[in-house]
């Protein structure tokens, strides 16, 4: 039987727009950075698809820096010296700032059992505790699906301190719901190009206008001088292609499509599992994205047995080197490390089928009928 994929954020398969894009972009000779023709072209392949990203973005085509990826564009959004206040249900490319130089802190905004922020830090009110140069805020997030109203956050922060930074992690809400930079109240905005069907190895930090980033990497001044080195031509070709045909997916709601094919979903897995715990069901949520924890029945168990049978899912953030852990997203939740271990997390994209999501369901619940069997 076919091999059923349910772990788009991980990564999307590469839309065909993107594949051609880059397959033209194979083709072009020129370095973006010479003055003749050649590199004129190349220039111009760079140039066309900053426009298609900032179309997805809804930002002006000036602001988009692209990097090798989101982890690299949070590097660049974060000074060296900069101090950072976030949620324990970021990413690690952003929680490793928050733990930079070993320290063992604690993030410092507080969420709740569905993973939405509360508007309080560390159980205190902002006015006690918002003292850092950046606060980082997530669109949404990549185990869960919960989404922030990022804005209502950040005019708090601004109301508290007004020159603090707030960087918005956007990897997972992009071409998924729709996105406008300025309704997140972001300065800084991290994108990555595969988890939209563009290429792995590509992404963007979105900077508003007037806001200063300073270079991590040297060298000729490349990407108005924030980010030196040869561009990625025909990574960021397809990161274009793919911008601009997610960005009509998202307004011909294809994926509130999606959004009911997850509800079938979490209503068939529902109606026999139990004792498992459907994670954020009770706030907004992306429209693919579906975390579930069985308390007792590891994670990683769970995604081997399926894999065995056919299905690619995942037992949370694919970006730490095939690392298996308790989920520390659902630990800021307040879940205990038994049930953060137990959770999986199944993710469709814009080709999956009723007939896969009936069948993934028909096979979870044999195994986790088994599973039952065993533990009583």
């Amino acid at each position: 039987m076919e091999r059923v994929y349910l772990d788009h954020n991980a990564t999307a398969p590469l839309r065909p727009e993107a594949r051609e894009a880059m397959r033209a972009a194979m083709d072009l000779v020129g370095n973006p950075s010479s003055v003749h023709a050649e590199g004129r072209a190349a220039k111009g392949v760079v140039e066309r698809a900053r426009i298609q990203v900032a179309g997805l973005l809804g930002c002006a085509p000036g602001d988009v820096i692209f990097t090798s990826g989101a982890t690299e564009a949070a590097s660049l959004a974060i000074p060296e010296d900069a101090s950072v206040s976030s949620a324990g249900i970021e990413h690690d490319a952003v929680l490793s700032w928050v733990h930079k130089d070993g320290a063992d802190l604690t993030p410092l905004l507080d969420v709740d059992r569905n993973g939405v922020l509360t508007g309080t830090a560390q159980g205190g009110c902002f006015e006690e505790r918002i003292w850092d140069d950046i606060v980082a805020l997530q669109a949404a997030n990549s185990e869960t699906g919960v989404m922030q109203d990022t804005l209502k956050h950040a005019q708090a922060f601004w109301a508290l301190k007004r020159d603090v930074k707030v960087l918005v992690d956007a990897v997972q809400a992009l071409g998924k719901v729709p996105f406008s930079f300025a309704d997140t109240g972001a300065d800084l905005v991290m994108a990555s190009a595969h988890k939209l069907g563009g290429p792995k190895g590509v992404g963007a930090l979105i900077v508003k206008h007037g806001i200063d980033v300073k270079a991590r990497i040297r060298g000729g001044g490349q990407e108005m001088g924030r980010r030196s080195g040869t561009e990625n031509v025909i990574g960021i070709a397809g990161f274009g292609a793919a911008a601009e045909a997610a960005a009509r997916d998202v307004a011909s709601g294809r994926w509130e499509e999606i959004a009911e094919l997850r509800k079938i979903l979490e209503n068939a897995l529902a109606a026999d599992a139990k004792t498992t715990i459907f994670v954020g069901k009770d706030a907004p949520r992306l429209p693919n994205t579906l975390c579930l924890a069985t308390p007792g029945w590891k994670g990683e168990a769970q995604v081997i047995q399926m894999d065995l049978a056919g299905f690619a899912i995942s037992a949370g953030s694919a970006c730490s080197s095939g690392k298996v852990k308790a989920s520390t997203v659902l630990q800021a939740m307040g879940y205990d490390e038994l049930t953060a271990s137990s959770a999986i997390r199944v993710s469709l994209g814009l080709e999956t089928t009723k007939e896969q999501v009936m069948r993934f369901a028909q096979t979870w619940l044999d195994k986790e009928k088994k599973f039952r069997a065993r533990a009583a």
